[in-house]
């Protein structure tokens, strides 16, 4: 499969039957590509990294590109996808293995990208892949300033995946036979070396890739088996049936409907309803039994504020406003001159006859006249 192929494949949702269309095309294309690999026997274990050739190592990533693909189709049933995991693991596992006894990737790389499963301390997990990060993210600058010494456009900040950085590698087609003689051994150079860059990365992600993996085999393994579905006649006669048992008894033949509820051992002989069978009735008979535990209020708070001042409760006035308001006699004075109008008349009258009770109050009890503890 190309790079072209492949990066469309990586960006297109999965669960489109047009994306299992192009993943199953290229896999056909890529188990070809594997095939001939494996009867050409390009790489071997009595090879070294110097003795392949720049054109041959990209065939390096074809267990690799292989197991993305195969990672990506589709499985409704969890035994299929436990198979599918099975042979992707394969794919990396073949990878790796290719890539360590070639010497493409150093012993610390290796320790330091297969360690991670070992570790049970949650501190250095983070450390380690802390690490693996930042050695992922130092590959792809490697990666990145190869490119420009080849003088090709930046990749953009989505494209992410190995796919985009193969395809970007590629040597360009558009220069002249003239530049390729004089740059070849350049070029060689730099194909290399990219190339190189490239398969480190594709490692990387492979082991983070594999560990993912079991992880998921894991859950697989240990979720449970899923139920039998009948029929869906038989499941909805099933349910029907089951419903009748819930809300009924069974029928008694030959029962007259006018005779007893029970017989004498206690029997039914007939079928009843112990609550109403009216929809309405059954949901106020619903509504009564799920409700709080606690009791609700009848009344908002206004409400209540307003019940508790029509009994007298709340007391009003007083404050500012209360200070410079006119007492009852203040406001009587003023309403009393008001000649010449029947209110004022009326007011002056009630002034007078409240002064005059005023008189005979003093009259009738003298200054001192209470003070009985003081006298001489």
């Amino acid at each position: 499969m190309s790079p072209l192929h492949a990066e469309t494949a990586e960006n297109l949702p999965t669960i489109d039957d047009e994306t299992q269309e192009l993943l199953r095309s290229s896999l056909s294309d890529l188990k070809q590509v594997n095939s001939r690999v494996t009867a050409l026997a390009l790489f071997s274990a009595n090879d070294t990294l110097e003795d392949i050739s720049t054109r041959d190592l990209v065939y390096l990533t074809v267990p690799f590109v292989l197991a993305g693909v195969e990672n990506r189709t589709r499985f409704t049933e969890p035994g299929e996808r436990m198979i599918n995991l099975s042979q992707v693991q394969n794919h990396l596992k073949t990878f790796v293995s290719n890539l360590a006894y070639l010497g493409v990737v150093s012993e610390a790389e290796h320790t330091l990208h297969t360690q991670l499963p070992s570790i049970k301390d949650a501190a250095k997990r983070r450390e380690a892949k802390i690490q693996q990060y930042k050695a992922e993210r130092d590959l792809r600058a490697r990666i990145e300033a190869v490119r420009k010494r080849r003088r090709q456009r930046p990749v953009s900040d989505g494209s992410s995946n190995v796919f985009d950085l193969a395809l970007s590698l590629l040597p360009p087609t558009s220069r002249s036979s003239a530049e390729n003689s004089d740059d070849e051994s350049e070029t060689e150079d730099i194909l290399r070396e990219a190339t190189l860059l490239l398969l480190k990365l594709c490692y990387v992600q492979a082991c983070s890739q594999l560990e993912s993996l079991e992880q998921e085999l894991e859950l697989l393994r240990s979720a449970p088996a899923p139920p039998s579905h009948p029929p869906p006649v038989a499941n909805e006669q099933h349910e029907k049936a089951k419903e009748e048992i819930s809300w009924k008894l069974e029928r008694t033949p030959h029962v007259n409907v006018e005779g007893p509820l029970l017989d004498p051992n206690g029997k039914p002989l007939q079928p009843f309803t112990i609550l109403p069978s009216g929809t309405s009735d059954r949901a106020r008979f619903q509504a009564q039994v799920f409700r709080p535990s606690h009791r609700l209020p009848t009344m908002t708070i206004d409400e209540y504020l307003e019940v508790e001042r029509q009994r007298g409760n709340i007391i009003t006035g007083g404050g500012r406003q209360s200070e410079t308001a006119l007492t009852s006699s203040e406001q009587l004075a003023i309403d009393s001159e008001m000649e010449g109008t029947a209110f004022g008349e009326m007011k002056s009258e009630e002034k007078r006859q409240k002064d005059e009770q005023w008189a005979q109050f003093k009259d009738a009890n003298p200054r001192g006249a209470g003070n009985i503890m003081n006298r001489g």
